[in-house]
Order: C-alpha cells, then structure tokens, then sequence
C-alpha cells in the first residue's frame, strides 16, 4: 500500500486522539488503521503538542537510527523543533553536549564520556550510531541561523561512577531515570514554550495515566503537560490487520479505535508487568498514541560496537564492574567478549 503524502487532516485526528471519549464515539473500534509518511505525522504532531515521544524500538536497531537521521535532515524538522531529548547521553555533561551543538572542538575522549558514563551499565549508547546522530545535529547547526539552531537535552540523571560504590548507592540514580528526564523537559522545554523530540527507549514513554506516574509521558501528563507518543515497533502486525504486509516501510499509523490499537500489550512488549495498571489497560493503544512500524522482525539489524574500543582491556573492565554492581551476574564479560567479537568482525 502506498502511504498517502497528503496529511491535512491529520491535526483534526490528533486533537482527536487527546480526548478518548470523542475519539471513542467518532471513531467504532476495529477499523483499519491507515498507514501515512511517518516524517510528515510527527512535524504535523507539533501543530497540536509541544512534545512529541517517540520510541527508538529495540536499543541499537539500524533501521529505527536511519530513520531518526531521515527526521532530523528534513528541511521541516529544524523550523518547527528546537530540542531534542535523549536517553543516550548523561546530563552531567550537558555543558559539554551545548558547546559541541554549537559547534567548539571538544575532545573525543569527552564526547565518549557522555554516552560511556550514564546510569545505564551495559554498552548499549557505546555504538557508535548514537555518536553519529550527535554529530548529525552539529553537523545541521552549523548551517542554521543562531536562533534556530537545535539543542540537545541528555536526559539520564547525571552519575559519578566513582562514588557509587554499593546496590544502594546506584538505586538513588537508578529511581531517577524517568522523574529527571521529565523535569528536564519541563523546566527546559515546556517553561520556555519551546517544542521539543524525545527518543526514548518505549517503556518510559507508556501508560501515561498511570497515577502515581512511573514513567516518562506519565510525569509530564501528570503535571498538565500533553505529550504525542508514538511506539516504534517490529512485531507482526499482520495478525490483527493483514494488509500490514503491503504497506510501505517506515509507515506511521494513529492507534486508537483501530484494530492495530486493539492490539494486546503483550504482542509488542512481551509481558505487562503485573500491577492492576496494566491489567486495565490490556490494548496498546491505551499506552501509545501512534506506531512507527519499521517492518518484520526478520528485516531488523543490530549495531555493533566501536571496535577496537570494545576490545580495550580498561574498557570491558569498566563495563563488567558497573554491570556487575547493578546486579548482573559476573558471566556478563562473557556477553561483553560476544558483542566485541562481533565487532571485529564488521
């Protein structure tokens, strides 16, 4: 199926989409969800929202990357957003990330620190795909005026891995992964009536009304503030809406009253956790206001590593130890090994 480039009514479904009970009565459950071009969805989404999330999907996957640098290299993207907010980065260097946007030498070792160094102990920011997107931005900046230029916002609390030194200490920051990204959002977005895209891993952009909020979306809902969330997915889609097959990849589909957003939970994520939350809100469209669905999982691809850096004695020493600390069993280097191996390989 070819996704339609005509999207002048998609503002009217969206301010449809924030108010369920219209949406409900407007839109009968079980019709077919309507694929359209997903650049065009998410720039549109601004019109209604000043936050549009967006999922990256499984950490690492090659497809969801090209399609964030699609996003970004839009002529429409920097007119409309002026930040972005990501996970990948540590906020304690959220100076370092501001002079690098606007475009001063900052060292290569620096710059690694702020994917290395975050609360996340695996490798997972260490591919060099999040490091590409970072220079994307610069790169961009340096050929828009002053004011137009995009910022950067690192979202993961800022940590000293040389002070954490129990289970305990790393919890402290561990608890702040959603709630720091979220204050983040307000004070350097929301209150400066700026617009901004958050990339975040999918489940802390779900259950937004869930009270006392655990989750990204759900913290800023919870303070007033709308956001537009959108599932980037590669499950099997077809078994609810079999014309999925034809459709044009990446596509962009509104979820709610839709078979797709009828959908149970599970078929995306595996299963809920087990809290009454989620057994109220079994369908995904009771999480997520749109999906980005980048095709079957046989067509997903993995980055690897930087190598030789992942081969680096000091650097997997670095990883297993922080791993290890946040509960992980010690047979973790045996993963790290796997991944630089492969690395090598490429």
């Amino acid at each position: 199926m070819t996704i339609p480039r005509g999207l002048g009514g998609l503002l009217a479904v969206l301010t449809l989409c924030a108010t369920a009970t219209t949406v409900s009565a407007q839109n009968p459950p079980g019709r077919p969800a309507t694929p359209v071009d997903p650049i065009d969805a998410i720039i549109k989404a601004f019109d209604a929202y000043s936050i549009v999330a967006l999922g990256e999907g499984p950490h690492g996957n090659e497809q969801g990357h090209a399609f964030r640098l699609r996003l970004l290299r839009d002529p429409r993207f920097a007119a409309t957003v002026n930040d972005i907010v990501v996970e990948s980065g540590s906020a304690r260097y959220q100076d370092v990330v501001d002079r690098y946007m606007q475009g001063e030498e900052v060292r290569t070792d620096t710059m690694r620190d702020v994917f290395e160094s975050t609360v996340t102990p695996t490798p997972v920011w260490d591919r060099p795909m999040y490091a590409e997107f970072f220079r994307a931005v610069r790169a961009l900046n340096r050929v828009l005026p002053r004011d137009r230029q995009l910022r950067v916002l690192l979202g993961d609390p800022a940590i000293d891995w040389n002070a954490v030194k129990t289970w305990d200490d790393y919890l402290v920051l561990l608890r702040q992964r959603d709630s720091h990204p979220a204050g983040v959002i307000r004070r350097e977005v929301l209150a400066k009536s700026r617009r901004a895209l958050v990339i975040y891993g999918d489940g802390h952009l779900q259950a937004k009304t869930e009270r006392p909020p655990l989750w990204v979306a759900a913290f800023l809902e919870a303070a007033g503030a709308r956001a537009f969330t959108i599932t980037t997915t590669f499950a099997d889609l077809s078994a609810f809406q079999p014309d999925v097959t034809s459709w044009r990849v990446p596509a962009f589909a509104l979820l709610r009253g839709t078979r797709i957003g009828a959908a149970p939970y599970e078929r995306f994520f595996g299963p809920p956790p087990p809290v009454p939350f989620f057994q109220d809100h079994p369908r995904i469209e009771d999480h997520f206001d749109a999906v980005l669905y980048l095709g079957p999982e046989s067509s997903m691809t993995l980055g690897a590593l930087s190598y030789p850096r992942c081969a680096d004695p000091a650097y997997v020493q670095m990883r297993v130890e922080r791993m290890v600390l946040s509960g992980m069993p010690a047979s973790v280097s045996g993963r790290l090994k796997n991944e630089g191996e492969a690395a090598a390989r490429k």
